[in-house]
C-alpha cells in the first residue's frame, strides 16, 4: 500500500436541526481497498455524499492527496478523479448501454455528430475487459437489475480515478459476478487507485478489504485492519452488542400449497416442476441468468407462461393475472423495493394497508378505523421503527422500507409468500429481522419459496433448496445439511 490518498476528519452534518452524521472520519492509502462499515441509519451515506459534493457538510476537514478540498458537485469530484458508483441504480432509460456508459464523452465527428459505431465499439470493448455478460447495444430497458448493475461499475471503472466510491456494488448480482468484481478491483488497487467499500454482506469485507472504519448512530466507532479482527468482532462493533446466532430447526411439513409443473418461459426457464408445503420455506439459489426471478415472476402471474401450469391450494391458477394470484392466496416481494416495492412519495401508512385496501373497504369506501388498527399491528409486529406512519416511506431506513414491503404483502393474509432477494441492501440486524419474520410465517402454516443469490443466505433460512442454472432445475437439496461449497458446485 501506499501513501494517503483521503482523509477525513470531523464530519459534521445536520438536516433540519437533527443530526445525521456527528463525527465521521476515514484515512484511505493508495493501492488499498478500505471497507465502510456500519447498520442502517449509521451515516455512511452522508458521509459518502459529502465527500463526493452531493450535500455540504457543516464541519469537517476533507483532504486529497494532502490538500484541503471541498467539492460543491459530483462533477467537480469527479474532474478532481474521484468517483462514485451509487446504491440507488439510474440508468438513462429509453437508451443504449453503450450510450449510458459514455454519456457526455461520446465519441464524436467535428466535435458535434456522434460516432455511434465508435461509441459501441469503445463499450463493449470496456464490458469484455472487465468480463461482464452485457450487450453494449442492448437498451437499457430490456436489462434485468443484475445487468444494469453491472453497467454502473462499468461507467465508474471507464473514469481513470484515483479514489473510487463503491455503495453496495454487488447488491444486485450474484456470486460468479462478484468475483468478476472483485478481479477489476484488484486491477485498479493494483494500479494505486484506493477503493471505499460499502457493503452490508460482510463475507465480502473478508475477501476484498485491507482495513476499514465502523460507523454507528452517525459516529465513527473504529479503524483497523482486517487481518486482525474476525466476523463475530465487526458484527458486534457494528450493532453495538453480541447477536446470537439462531439454530435453524426443522419444522413439520404440511401438505404441498403452491405447485408448478413443467414451467416454461422462451429464453428464461424450461420445464419447472417444483412444490411448496404448509411450513416450508423453498430457497431459490442460481447465478445471474440462471432463471430465479423470471420464475418467480411468472408464478406470481406478473408474466404469462408459454407451457406448464401453477397450481395453488389444488387449483390451477390462471398465468399472467396477478390480480388473481392475490385473493387466492399469493404475495410478493419483489427484488426491488424502491423500483416496484414501494410508493416512496406515500406515507408508511398507505404503503402497508395498500394491497389490504378489498378487505379494509365496505361499499367501496375505505373504512379508517380498520386501517389504523391493521398498520398499528403491522409495526409492532414488524418492529418497524418510524416517528409517524404519517411520514414518507422514503425517510426511512432500507431496513425498515423492506419491513414495510414484507408488512404490506402480511396485510393480505396470503396463504403462500414469494421472496425475492427479501434482504437486498440492508444491514446484518435487519437481516435477522427479516428471518424472523419469515420464520413465524411459515411456523403458523404458511408457505415461502425465497429467491437469493447470497448462497448463505439461501441455507440460513431454507429448508429445502432448488438449484437454477441456465434456466433449468438441476437440484432440490436439503437446506439443513448443505454447504455453500454445495450450491456453488451445482449452480456453476
Amino acid at each position: 500500500m501506499g501513501g494517503l490518498l483521503l482523509e477525513v476528519e470531523g464530519l459534521q452534518k445536520a438536516f433540519d436541526g437533527v443530526p445525521a452524521l456527528m463525527e465521521g472520519r476515514l484515512s484511505l492509502r493508495a493501492g488499498s481497498v478500505h471497507a465502510l462499515c456500519g447498520g442502517n441509519g449509521a451515516g455512511k451515506s452522508t458521509f459518502l455524499n459529502i465527500v463526493m459534493g452531493i450535500i455540504q457538510r457543516d464541519a469537517g476537514e476533507i483532504r486529497l492527496n494532502g490538500l484541503p478540498v471541498n467539492f460543491q458537485t459530483p462533477a467537480e469530484a469527479l474532474a478532481n478523479r474521484v468517483a462514485i458508483i451509487t446504491q440507488e441504480l439510474s440508468p438513462i432509460r429509453g437508451m443504449t448501454v453503450a450510450e449510458n456508459l459514455f454519456l457526455g464523452r461520446e465519441p464524436r465527428r467535428a466535435k458535434v455528430l456522434v460516432k455511434f459505431g465508435a461509441l459501441v465499439q469503445q463499450a463493449q470493448a470496456l464490458l469484455d475487459r472487465l468480463g461482464f455478460p452485457v450487450d453494449a447495444r442492448a437498451s437499457v430497458d430490456s436489462l434485468s437489475l443484475a445487468q444494469i448493475q453491472l453497467v454502473e461499475i462499468a461507467k465508474a471503472f471507464s473514469r481513470d480515478c484515483d479514489v473510487m466510491i463503491m455503495d453496495e456494488p454487488t447488491s444486485a448480482i450474484g456470486e460468479s459476478e462478484t468475483e468478476v468484481l472483485f478481479s477489476a478491483i484488484r486491477n485498479l488497487t493494483a494500479q494505486g487507485a484506493g477503493i471505499i467499500y460499502v457493503t452490508h454482506r460482510l463475507s465480502e469485507v473478508f475477501r476484498i478489504a485491507d482495513s476499514y472504519t465502523v460507523f454507528r448512530d452517525g459516529r465513527y466507532v473504529e479503524s483497523g485492519r482486517i487481518a486482525d479482527i474476525d466476523r463475530a468482532h465487526l458484527v458486534s462493533t457494528i450493532v453495538g452488542r453480541k447477536l446470537n446466532q439462531t439454530e435453524k430447526v426443522r419444522r413439520p411439513i404440511g401438505e404441498p400449497v403452491l405447485e408448478t409443473s413443467a414451467l416454461s418461459r422462451d429464453a428464461e426457464f424450461e420445464d419447472i416442476s417444483l412444490s411448496v408445503s404448509a411450513g416450508e420455506v423453498l430457497g431459490v439459489y442460481g447465478l445471474m441468468g440462471s432463471g430465479r426471478s423470471e420464475y418467480l415472476n411468472c408464478v406470481y402471474g406478473l408474466t404469462r407462461a408459454k407451457r406448464g401450469e401453477v397450481t395453488f391450494r389444488g387449483r390451477r391458477l390462471a398465468s399472467g393475472n396477478p390480480r388473481r394470484a392475490i385473493r387466492a392466496g399469493l404475495a410478493l416481494v419483489t427484488e426491488d423495493r424502491k423500483e416496484t416495492g414501494l410508493v416512496l412519495s406515500s406515507s408508511v401508512r398507505d404503503n402497508v394497508s395498500l394491497s389490504a385496501y378489498p378487505r379494509l373497504s365496505r361499499f367501496s369506501l375505505i373504512d379508517r378505523r380498520k386501517v389504523k388498527t391493521l398498520v398499528q399491528s403491522m409495526v409492532e409486529r414488524m418492529r418497524i421503527k418510524v416517528g409517524s406512519v404519517s411520514l414518507p416511506v422514503s425517510s426511512m431506513s432500507g431496513g425498515n422500507q423492506q419491513k414495510v414491503v414484507l408488512a404490506r404483502c402480511l396485510s393480505t393474509e396470503p396463504v403462500c409468500l414469494l421472496c425475492d432477494e427479501p434482504t437486498r441492501g440492508i444491514d446484518e440486524g435487519a437481516k435477522r429481522e427479516i428471518y424472523r419474520l419469515l420464520d413465524d410465517f411459515v411456523a403458523k402454516g404458511g408457505a415461502a419459496i425465497v429467491v437469493s443469490s447470497e448462497a448463505q443466505e439461501v441455507l440460513d433460512v431454507s429448508d429445502r433448496i432448488a438449484i437454477f442454472k441456465s434456466g433449468r432445475l438441476v437440484s432440490v437439496i436439503d437446506g439443513h445439511v448443505s454447504s455453500q461449497e454445495d450450491l456453488l458446485h451445482l449452480a456453476s
